[in-house]
């Protein structure tokens, strides 16, 4: 058992799992594994519970290594058509990072665009930031503008909002409304609160209406606007506490929403 001495009271607490993630190394999903492993030392003794909590003067290694602080890092990053969104990939196909400039190819993404899908990505060192973004639980809500083949109507809308098998077992929902028509096609804005692999081409396939074109305009408080193809911004400090208070929120109501 590891005897916690007590800390002064100015000294800021921080639960274990969280100072892992925050300083980037993994998600706090993956910090409570290493936790559980044993392979996380405070102050060089092991510690496996999960609560712990330590100080910022607490010495923190994970397999023998000392966890490094770092200056958290947070951008928007507009995603051309083309690329996909992992650090490598073993078919060779193009990825974000080979056209991000290099101090820029340490960031994570959080949640991903498929190859041919454009729009906003957020990207950051922030591994804690990461959880909350896409933990399931907690419903962010991400906003697509998209292009469907063919004239769309309210049926095809309602069943949306009432889920769609895209898989054996798996339900998508979203909500969808009609733009415009252009031409022949349907211009749809559409919100998920899921993080299904290719969730919104899967339904409108399976509406007979195939995806022309996808722009993710938003991710929760974050959007793209005033932005080109390419190009990346630096998210302010602001956005960043605009976007944790809408992450509190939404905590909050998935918690009411466990205790009914």
């Amino acid at each position: 058992m590891f005897n916690r001495k007590k800390t002064k009271h100015n000294q800021t607490q921080l639960r274990l799992n969280k100072a892992i993630a925050s300083s980037g190394l993994c998600s706090r999903r993956k910090a409570d594994e290493l936790i559980e492993s044993g392979v996380v030392k405070v102050n060089g003794k092991t510690v496996t519970e999960l609560g712990f909590s330590v100080s910022e003067k607490d010495r923190i290694t994970v397999n023998g290594e000392p966890l490094k602080k770092q200056n958290l890092v947070y951008i928007k990053y507009y995603k051309p058509a083309g690329y996909i969104t992992t650090m490598s990939d073993e078919k060779g196909r193009k990825t974000i990072y080979d056209i991000l400039p290099p101090e820029l190819k340490e960031l994570k993404p959080v949640g991903r665009l498929d190859k041919e899908s454009t729009g906003l990505l957020i990207l950051t060192n922030d591994g804690d930031f990461i959880n909350k973004m896409t933990h399931p639980s907690i419903k962010i809500p991400k906003v697509y503008r998209v292009c469907a083949e063919g004239k769309m109507n309210a049926e095809h809308l309602l069943r949306m909002a009432k889920g769609i098998e895209i898989e054996k077992g798996k339900i998508a929902y979203a909500d969808a409304s009609i733009v415009e028509f252009e031409g022949k096609n349907t211009v749809l804005q559409i919100i998920l609160y899921q993080g299904m692999n290719r969730q919104i081409r899967k339904m409108l396939d399976s509406l007979g209406h195939s995806v022309i074109s996808l722009k993710r305009i938003s991710h929760g408080t974050i959007n793209i606007q005033g932005m080109k193809k390419g190009q990346f911004k630096y998210i302010k400090p602001r956005e960043i506490s605009d976007m944790m208070k809408q992450i509190q929120k939404l905590e909050k109501l998935a918690q009411k929403e466990e205790k009914k």
